[in-house]
């Protein structure tokens, strides 16, 4: 555990980059192979406006990269923050309380923040409005978002007080796990299920985005399903009767224009609709 610790406090950006993009070329090949949903799309043209976000989060990140390092090395100098004031712990234990504690704010709290607070879901609207949910969904966030979760993770470092390689562990595993469970895989029901026990699995975050509440808000996790469980969001939901966007915002067309998802955090707030079953008819 020490060694892959200091493994990840050498990666530079770059190779960071690589795993995104293996990642998402690993996923892409899967999902192509034994798929959920048989989309009657264009692959390539459905990713163009995600691939668009994905470069504006790269950018956004590497711009600001020096405040997540700056404060890992503030608060590992100081032995500020939950994993210095806990005595005793293993280096396993460390880890793993540090990747939780991390995927609970910079993942789950923002996560659900942005679905509470109406400027921040129209922000968090790109995500949602997509229609054909795959592995290239996972990195399709407005700038405004990015820079939203990125402030989030950073209020995560100083308050768990993680090391930058801790950090480094944590986004490289957020990442994959981000492109895992937003990739258009069928896994056999009875893995995936004993999976999202521990870990959110595809078919646990595939839910959360179901165009009508109150499925919409529910499986806010990144990493660990755990929080979702403990907080009580966690919902079920039979996978082939998945619908994807969000239904006050219907236009396929407009919803796939980087334009006008560019434009999209400004419209006019709409308050996305209860299912017939939540509203008792």
């Amino acid at each position: 555990m020490e060694m892959i610790m200091d493994y990840f406090e050498t990666i530079p950006s770059t190779h960071r980059s690589l795993i995104l993009v293996g990642g998402l070329t690993f996923f892409w090949l899967i999902e192509s192979a034994v798929p959920l949903f048989r989309f009657d799309y264009k692959k390539w043209r459905h990713a163009l406006p995600n691939l668009f976000f994905t470069g504006t989060t790269i950018i956004i990140n590497f711009a600001l990269a020096f405040l997540l390092l700056n404060a890992a090395d503030w608060v590992t100098a100081n032995k500020f923050g939950v994993l210095h004031w806990i005595p005793g712990l293993p280096l396993w234990g460390f880890a793993l309380l540090g990747l939780m504690l991390l995927d609970l704010i910079g993942a789950y709290l923002a996560h659900y923040t942005e679905h509470r607070i109406k400027i921040l879901w129209m922000v968090h609207l790109v995500h949602h409005s997509d229609h054909k949910v795959d592995t290239t969904t996972a990195n399709r966030h407005h700038p405004l978002e990015s820079i939203i979760r990125f402030v989030f993770t950073l209020v995560g470092v100083v308050v768990v007080g993680a090391p930058i390689g801790l950090v480094m562990l944590y986004q490289s595993m957020s990442l994959v796990l981000s492109q895992f469970n937003h990739a258009n895989v069928r896994l056999p029901k009875n893995i995936d299920r004993l999976m999202s026990y521990f870990l959110v699995s595809p078919d646990m975050h595939k839910v959360h985005h179901h165009y009508r509440l109150p499925y919409t808000d529910a499986n806010y996790g990144n990493i660990f399903s755990v929080w979702d469980r403990l907080f009580g969001t966690y919902m079920d939901f039979d996978r082939e009767k998945l619908v994807y966007g969000v239904d006050v915002f219907p236009d396929e067309t407009k919803n796939s224009n980087i334009k006008e998802l560019l434009k999209q955090p400004f419209q006019k707030y709409q308050k996305p609709t209860l299912t017939p079953e939540e509203k008792g008819v």
